[in-house]
This record gives C-alpha cells, sequence and structure tokens, in this order.
C-alpha cells in the first residue's frame, strides 16, 4: 500500500460542537489516539449535511469504555465483538451518539460477518474498508490522512473498492448493494470497471443475505434524489434480478422521478415493480417490511382505485375514500403509466394539497339513543346513513343526517 497522503482542513462547526469536544476530550485525556472517519469525513469534504459522526482509534474497546465512563459520559457496547462502543452525550441536548470503533483486522468472514482481531495499525484498518472515499481519517485538528486515494476519487466522483473488488465483496455481500447505492450518491452513472464486474460475479449469492439487510439498502437506494443510473447497472450486471425479479418497470419509475414533489421511497418501489396487490404483499413478506409499508404497497398497485377524468365531486369521493396521501401517490402512479398528462396531474395534487376530510356527524350513541339496542344493527344503520351522505356530496349536517337515520329506522 501506498504511503499515506496528508492534507490539512479548517476544523468544521461540527467539528467543534459541545458534544463532539467531549467525547473528543474525554479520550484523548487518557492519551487516546482518535481520528474521524467514514462519512462525516467524506460529506463534510463535499460539503454535505453531516449525519453520524464515526471515530476511529488504536485503544481497545475496554479502554474507550474506561475513558468515556471517567468522563462521566454514557457508553454503550453496541458492537463490542466487532470494536464498536456508542458515546451518548445529553448535554446539551437533545442527545448526540458517536459511534467509536477500535482499529482492526479481518481474521474470518463468510460473507455475511466478520471475526476481527484488534491489533490493526491505521494502514490496516484502512484496508478492510468497503469504499476507498470512506477510508479517509481527519483528526479533531483538521489534518487529513489519506492511506488508499480516497481523495482522489472523491474529487473525480469515482466509487471504488479498496485493494481487490472481489475481496471486499466476500468479505460482506451486502457490499454489493452499498456500491450501486454509493455510485448513486456520489458517482458519475457508469461505475468502475473492476467494480461492476466482481458484483456481477457475486450477484448469484446475495440469496444468503438477510431479507431485511436487502431491504434496507434497496430503499436507501431508492431514496437517493436519482437512483436510475445505479438501477441500470444493476440490471445489467444481473444484480437487480437477483435481489427482486418483480423489478422490470424501470420506464415508469423513470417518468415517475420526473414528476414526483419528493423522493419517496416506497412509491418509486410500487412504480418499479411488475405486481398487482396480492404480489406487492407477497414481495413485502418476502423483504420483511413491516405491516404499515406492505399495506401501503399493496394499495399502490394496479388496478389503481382512482378515475382521473372523474370531475370535481367525483375527484371528492376519491379523496374521502382514499386519503390525501393515497390519493397523491395514485396520481402520480397514474402519471407515470401515460394514463394523465402533467397539466391534469398538478390539478389533482392541487386538490389533494387543499383537501380537509369532512368528518360525518354521527356517532354508535346517537342511534342507541333511539332506542337501538347495542349491537350489529347499530354499524348497519350509520353505515346506511354515511352511504346517503357520501351520495350527497356530503352536504348533510348533524341534523339532515339525524332525520335521515330516522327515515331509515
Amino acid at each position: 500500500m501506498k504511503k499515506s497522503e496528508t492534507r490539512k482542513i479548517a476544523p468544521q462547526p461540527w467539528m467543534k460542537a459541545p458534544q463532539t469536544r467531549a467525547v473528543i476530550d474525554a479520550l484523548r485525556s487518557a492519551g487516546i489516539e482518535v481520528r474521524f472517519v467514514g462519512g462525516c469525513v467524506r460529506d463534510a469534504l463535499l460539503n454535505r449535511p453531516i449525519a453520524d459522526i464515526d471515530i476511529a482509534t488504536p485503544a481497545r474497546p475496554d479502554e474507550v469504555i474506561a475513558a468515556l465512563e471517567k468522563a462521566r459520559i454514557k457508553a454503550v457496547p453496541t458492537g463490542i465483538e466487532h470494536g464498536t462502543i456508542t458515546a451518548v452525550v445529553n448535554d446539551p441536548e437533545p442527545a448526540r451518539h458517536f459511534e467509536i470503533t477500535t482499529l482492526r483486522r479481518d481474521v474470518e468472514t463468510d460473507g455475511r460477518r466478520a471475526r476481527v482481531a484488534f491489533d490493526a495499525d491505521w494502514s490496516e484498518d484502512a484496508a478492510r474498508r468497503d469504499f476507498t472515499i470512506n477510508a479517509i481519517y481527519l483528526e479533531p485538528g483538521g489534518t487529513l490522512h489519506d492511506p488508499v486515494g480516497g481523495l482522489a476519487d472523491l474529487e473525480a466522483h469515482r466509487v471504488r473498492f479498496v485493494g481487490e473488488s472481489a475481496r471486499r465483496i466476500a468479505e460482506d455481500l451486502l457490499r454489493i448493494l452499498r456500491y450501486y447505492r454509493f455510485e448513486a450518491r456520489f458517482g458519475t452513472g457508469t461505475g468502475d470497471p473492476a467494480a461492476r464486474a466482481a458484483c456481477e460475479a457475486a450477484a448469484p449469492r446475495l440469496s444468503k443475505l438477510s431479507a431485511e439487510r436487502v431491504a434496507g439498502e434497496l430503499l436507501r437506494l431508492l431514496a437517493v434524489p436519482d437512483p436510475l443510473p445505479a438501477l441500470h447497472m444493476m440490471a445489467e450486471d444481473g444484480v437487480l434480478a437477483a435481489i427482486l425479479s418483480e423489478a422490470t418497470r424501470l420506464d415508469r419509475l423513470q417518468r415517475l422521478i420526473a414528476f414526483e414533489p419528493e423522493p419517496d421511497p416506497l412509491r418509486r418501489l410500487a412504480a418499479l415493480i411488475a405486481v398487482d396487490p396480492d404480489g406487492a404483499a407477497a414481495l413485502a413478506e418476502r423483504l420483511r417490511l413491516s405491516n404499515e409499508q406492505r399495506d401501503r404497497l399493496a394499495g399502490l398497485t394496479p388496478p389503481w382505485p382512482l378515475d382521473p377524468a372523474g370531475d370535481l365531486r367525483a375527484q371528492r369521493h376519491s379523496l374521502y375514500r382514499l386519503g390525501a396521501e393515497r390519493y397523491r401517490d395514485v396520481a402520480l402512479l397514474l402519471a407515470a403509466q401515460g394514463t394523465i398528462d402533467e397539466p391534469r396531474l398538478r390539478e389533482l395534487l392541487t386538490l389533494a394539497a387543499l383537501w380537509k376530510s369532512p368528518r360525518f356527524p354521527l356517532k354508535g350513541r346517537d342511534v342507541t339513543a333511539l332506542g337501538i339496542q347495542p349491537g350489529k344493527r347499530v354499524g348497519e344503520l350509520l353505515a346506511a346513513v354515511r352511504q346517503w351522505w357520501e351520495e350527497g356530496d356530503f352536504t348533510g349536517d348533524r341534523t339532515a343526517c339525524l332525520k335521515r337515520l330516522k327515515e331509515i329506522i
């Protein structure tokens, strides 16, 4: 490995924040060397918002815990078998979490998990990381260390595995999906030939991954502003079919992205897959999506319960039946399908944005107050009045609905 390149940047606000300083000072007071690493360094160099702050150190996990506890900082052994301790700083609120990981090298891997040793130096730690742009280290004072060429790759919008692509993938098969997600966020849209070849070769082994890990990466990819170039690469490399055989409507997803006001991963997934509601529910079960995600996905697949050509009264009824969120999603999917044009879509989206759902004026106690015993009959009567109220375009007030209830009784 080449000698690490060093460069210096001015310390940024997130590096000087009180919570960050508390963690750094606690570790340094114990004689522990620390450097920021991973996404916080990469995103800082790209002038992007900083989310998670990861810290690397040669100190062993027990030394990190002792230093934090001495400074009265909560230390949580979130991944201690892999050398990771989470420092939780509550003051000032809200609490901030910092992942602190001991430098490590892999002893044994099987594509899903690894056994590691905590006797690595900075160069060995960098050599086991996934991508070069994630292996840039930053000292709290602003000095950058670049042992694997991540700075040049970041400037060139190039996503490369550290070292041999096939070896990095063999260590953790999820890196195949992470590669395409990182291409979508940081790449040029064409990909690194060596990385793509390794991903294609390993694609048949993706079935070894847990459904939860696959779904997590897939939804993160669909959340980036424009995932299409990466998805096309995945399709060409046999990766997309390996994890999502239903994903055959890249054309529909492309049109959805052109219309949608903001990215929505589940709505984009609905556009991408060619299934009916039962197929969507089965897919959701396979990916171990939550019940809420399963129901929403099934509700966004054809046949879509909305007539976009209907008049204003019909649209109000659809909005009442579907709710504003699902109505908006279905309208967007109809536009992506080519069923409606953009001007009509804008009209429907405006209706959804302005919609305030009317409240049905009656409750069960209104029925029992008229002498009807609690039970099935109460629900039937309420349903009959509600149907009359809906057919009247929601104009009936409480007095009118009570009158109709008495007529039915």
